[in-house]
């Protein structure tokens, strides 16, 4: 252990936990719990100088010093402040997208996890709610022109916070007789209204395009994958991979159906004859529940990696989180010390939509698919890797802050495979397995062809309902995700082929869990990380 790179470590860890609010409470540290975002001109100039000197810190750290642990996690905190400050100076989010302003997550995690009392939690929720009002004004300061559609999303999720606000509240405030948060809820109520019309009175008149363009795609991709695999590289595997899987899924339609000769048809036949199996807005959560037990039940049979007893709470979706994603896992952070639940969510249809657009989301959403979410989002995927990352602990703070999007998502879709090739919910869910694998890659090249090749709604939508076999609600849900976020989406299928590279090179006297419990022992580190820790040699991808 290198003394050096600990104590800087250490500075560099508490200055980002002491100035992002978000991060903090995504990695379960407390110290910010009464503060909400500070987006000023003044705070971001500050917080932009303290990343850049981070950055110098660790830049003269000599790695050949370090340990091999000490060496993945200079080398990650390292990428993570450098996209930090790309993130801050360059792609500026805080300038043009609304939902960088959500102070949804930050009131919810003080609502739904009892980290502390309830009195203790009430008062930080006190002063966040007061703080809201002046945080909202300084979004109305700093937002510019903002893309349509990141103003629609946002003023539906504006509302949703209001209405937790309105309904939880209350229920927290009465475990705390004497303490009035009435007045400071009352005012965040408004300021969240007052808010929620100034973004709708953009509507008409925003013209900013949410598209980020090549050269910013390109660089923001680098950070967020933290890989080798150049964005050429990375659309021409997932061509060549959405052929490949474009065959399996036919063979696995005409095994279903026993048709010697399957083709597009047969897909569509099988894809229609399972739909039929499907939850309403009553059932979805529970079938969603009943989906993690058997999952749970399936990987203990057959021994594919060991379990954890972390308490999970299968909820839906609160309204805040809504519009963008269809079901998440919000684990308690890897720096939270009291047992807390991880929440899997699951978003129900809207109470306005119509009749046949409800059809649609539960034909892609039917029973088989939810089996094949509760693989991704629980067991053995996010809610269980990311219970078996709160276990590492190395010398610095640095692992459990820095995780890995392709890593996380990589091992969940891995997930999905090894369960469904392994019979988990028969034929059916391999069917929706391969299903998924097409969306996975189709994500990866949506998210290149919207922001940097200006690919039109008509073209996404013909690429994701032919080649994808996605119903029409999906894919246009899938579209407005493109443009919401980027380079999120190319996450999934970059991080199941290095995961899936790593799955493979499991030496012959090793067991399947015991190589499993391997991969997820290191915390959520970048899979090139991750081969490093396990001594692979070789390249990355397959």
């Amino acid at each position: 252990m290198s003394r050096t790179f600990v104590e800087r470590a250490d500075r560099v860890v508490a200055a980002i936990l002491d100035s992002d609010p978000d991060t903090a409470a995504w990695a379960g540290d407390h110290r910010v719990d009464d503060r909400l975002p500070d987006w000023s001109a003044a705070a971001v100039r500050d917080r932009s100088a303290m990343l850049r000197e981070a950055s110098h810190t660790l830049a003269e750290v000599d790695d050949l010093d370090l340990t091999p642990e000490d060496g993945v996690d200079h080398a990650l905190l390292q990428h993570d402040v450098d996209a930090r400050l790309f993130l801050l100076d360059e792609i500026r989010e805080h300038e043009w997208n609304p939902l960088q302003h959500n102070p949804g997550p930050l009131l919810h995690a003080l609502l739904a996890r009892p980290f502390a009392p309830a009195e203790r939690r009430l008062e930080l929720l006190a002063a966040r709610l007061s703080a809201l009002p002046d945080a909202l004004a300084t979004a109305r300061n700093v937002l510019t022109d903002c893309p349509r559609i990141h103003l629609e999303t946002a003023v539906g999720q504006f509302a949703g916070v209001a209405a937790l606000i309105r309904d939880e509240v209350p229920q927290l405030a009465e475990q705390v007789p004497g303490v009035d948060v009435k007045p400071a809820a009352a005012q965040a109520i408004d300021a969240l209204a007052e808010f929620g019309d100034w973004l709708a009175a953009r509507l008409d008149s925003a013209t900013r395009d949410p598209r980020l363009g090549a050269r910013l795609w390109e660089a923001k991709l680098w950070h967020t994958l933290d890989t080798d695999l150049s964005a050429t590289d990375l659309l021409d595997r997932a061509y060549r991979h959405l052929d490949l899987v474009t065959d399996q899924i036919r063979a696995a339609a005409g095994e279903l159906l026993g048709i010697a000769h399957p083709d597009d048809d047969t897909v569509r036949t099988a894809l229609d004859r399972i739909a039929a199996d499907h939850p309403d807005n009553d059932t979805v959560v529970a079938l969603a529940s009943a989906a993690v037990d058997a999952a749970k039940a399936f990987a203990l049979e057959h021994d594919l990696v060991t379990m954890v007893d972390d308490p999970l709470v299968v909820e839906p979706m609160p309204e805040f989180a809504r519009g963008v994603a269809v079901a998440y896992c919000d684990p308690a952070g890897p720096l939270e010390t009291a047992d807390l639940p991880t929440f899997y969510a699951i978003a129900p249809t809207p109470a306005d939509w119509p009749a046949d657009r409800v059809a649609s989301f539960y034909r892609e959403y039917n029973a088989h698919m939810l089996r094949n979410i509760a693989v991704h989002e629980a067991i053995p995927g996010h809610y269980l890797q990311l219970a078996h990352a709160r276990r590492f602990r190395g010398s610095t703070a640095a692992r459990a802050m820095c995780w890995s999007g392709t890593f996380i998502e990589g091992w969940g879709v891995y997930s999905e495979e090894l369960m469904a090739l392994r019979g988990f919910g028969g034929p059916q869910l391999r069917l929706q397995q391969l299903k998924s694998q097409l969306r996975m890659t189709i994500n990866a090249i949506l998210d290149h062809a919207v922001h940097c090749a200006n690919m039109s709604e008509s073209a996404a939508m013909d690429l994701m309902q032919g080649r994808g076999h996605q119903e029409l609600g999906e894919a246009a849900g899938k579209w407005r995700r493109a443009q919401l976020g980027s380079t999120q989406l190319s996450t999934y299928f970059v991080g199941y082929t290095e995961v899936s590279a790593i799955a493979a090179a499991r030496p012959t006297s090793t067991a399947p869990r015991a190589w499993h419990d391997a991969m997820l022992a290191h915390g959520s580190p970048a899979p090139r990380h991750l081969r490093t820790l396990l001594g692979i040699a070789g390249n990355t991808h397959p």
